[in-house]
């Protein structure tokens, strides 16, 4: 017979997760054991394993986790009502809302997925695509001759998300400059800059 599933069963094993994101992001993927992830989430380690039965696993379930919710940020922020440079700043926005609380998370994704297995690779990959495409699409609205020149709107869409990705290792809460006020910042910055791309 099938072991039932515990009614906290999804709470745990997103306490699991945050734990695991906090241990790989500090000791990195190869010296973090699953032993230290367990005591850093208070729970034996025949416990997490009976959620996740590897360090494979649960780096696949960090990276999916993350671009589940970083979709769904970016889906709440979007205002297609808008005119174009503002719905930008409302992703833009939205992006930098979802980092508030998931460096970890995200330093897991950029730094320790690439050694997963090619299938769940290609599931994150493609779960990339369409956010960067949720962007991609705004820019080329600002701009169309973005679709249309040499480089074309992919790399345009990924020097925006390389300012963005890397806020998360210097952006202080507590410093003179506000998330939202960075949003605004970024924007500015970057479609003063898009806008003259003509070719």
């Amino acid at each position: 017979m099938a072991r039932t599933r515990a009614a906290d069963f999804n709470e745990k094993r997103r306490s699991i997760l945050d734990s695991a994101a906090a241990v790989f992001a500090k000791l990195g993927m190869e010296h973090a054991s699953m032993a230290q992830i367990a005591r850093e989430n208070n729970v034996s380690k025949a416990s997490l394993y009976h959620y996740y039965p590897s360090k494979e696993v649960l780096l696949f379930d960090i990276g999916r986790t993350h671009l589940v919710e970083l979709e769904a940020a970016i889906r709440k922020a979007d205002r297609p009502d808008l005119d174009p440079r503002e719905r930008l700043r409302h992703l833009i926005g939205g992006v930098l809302e979802n980092y508030r609380s998931a460096s970890n998370f995200h330093h897991v994704l950029l730094n320790g997925t690439g050694s997963l297995p090619e299938a769940q690779r290609a599931e994150l990959r493609e779960m990339e695509r369409r956010i960067v495409k949720a962007l991609s699409d705004v820019l080329t609205e600002i701009n169309p001759e973005l679709g249309e020149g040499r480089a074309g709107v992919t790399p345009v869409t990924m020097s925006l998300f390389g300012i963005l990705n890397w806020a998360y290792t210097w952006f202080k809460p507590s410093g003179a400059l506000s998330r939202d006020g960075y949003a605004d910042m970024v924007t500015a910055l970057f479609l003063d800059g898009v806008t003259s791309l003509n070719r």
